[in-house]
């Protein structure tokens, strides 16, 4: 069954690739591809992954470089960060669901439960207004930054050994990817809750990995596709973010052997937050345009 789930994401990415490199190709070709840099874009990527393969998550990250760079429009910024990880969490699953045994119950119905979370939620957020991104943008980030350091802090539980849920556990397991998939449509990580759900239902530590990447290899061609016809993402970006995020997956996964990642989690909560209160800012401004306007009408 395994081989099978792997020859899924394997066939999923290449027809998710050609989608993607032919709207990129159209929009080039009708000079309506955006105007931000090619190699700045897929450095962020590059960053973003490399310590999304380390656990940390790549999409606050992104957010934050996105929105502190200016070159992605707050509006796309979802859309974007949905799109331009597809492949490279597609290679993340393909390298640790090869290596971490997981009950083959529990990975397949957590897996797609969370095709179907995603589905729901980016048929919504594809079509939210500028506004409402950065206003649910700025609480997600909030919500990722208190997931995390709670995580930080321990007050997690500790979780157990088992490499599986059975009864009511499993079904626990299942909501919670369904939901934790429709959030990731508007840029809430799946891995820190999918983590923190699989540590509070007694799972070990690693079983975190192949399972949560696993969702996200599997949701994101299905939930993408929705960003990419209607047009609610940045092609550049998400190209870029494709090649130079998938390399970055492959440095973290076979070159690096140990980073002080307690830090590192410290300073992404930081940033997050300066992330999350810049998008609160932008709502406000926003707000403050549309009433000046009324007042001159």
């Amino acid at each position: 069954m395994l081989k099978v789930l792997l020859a899924f994401m394997i066939f999923s990415g290449v027809w998710f690739s050609f989608l993607l490199i032919k709207d990129y190709m159209n929009k080039k070709k009708a000079r309506t591809l955006e105007k931000d840099s090619f190699t700045k874009l897929g450095i962020i990527g590059m960053i973003a992954n490399f310590f999304d393969t380390l656990g940390i998550g790549s999409f606050a990250i992104e957010t934050s470089l996105f929105k502190s760079l200016k070159v992605v429009e707050d509006k796309k910024i979802p859309g974007t960060l949905n799109v331009g990880c597809t492949i490279p969490t597609i290679l993340e699953a393909l390298i640790f669901m090869t290596v971490i045994e997981v009950d083959p119950v529990t990975l397949f119905s957590m897996l797609a439960s969370a095709v179907l979370g995603a589905l729901v939620g980016a048929e919504i957020v594809s079509k939210f207004n500028e506004k409402t991104i950065q206003l649910v943008m700025g609480t997600a980030l909030l919500i990722v930054a208190a997931i995390m350091i709670a995580g930080q802090l321990k007050l997690f539980p500790v979780g157990g050994d088992a490499i599986g849920l059975t009864g009511i556990k499993l079904v626990a397991g299942i909501v919670g990817n369904f939901v934790f998939a429709a959030l990731m449509t508007v840029g809430i990580g799946l891995y820190a809750p999918c983590m923190a759900l699989i540590f509070a239902l007694g799972m070990g530590p690693k079983a975190a990995f192949p399972i949560m990447m696993g969702s996200c290899a599997v949701l994101l061609p299905f939930s993408s596709y929705k960003f990419i016809k209607n047009g609610a993402y940045s092609s550049k970006a998400a190209v870029a973010i494709t090649i130079l995020g998938s390399a970055g997956v492959l440095i973290a996964a076979y070159l690096v052997k140990s980073l002080p990642l307690d830090t590192l989690k410290w300073v992404v909560v930081l940033v997050i937050l300066y992330t999350s209160v810049l998008m609160f800012k932008s709502v406000k401004k926003i707000a403050s345009r549309g009433e000046i306007l009324e007042n001159a009408a």
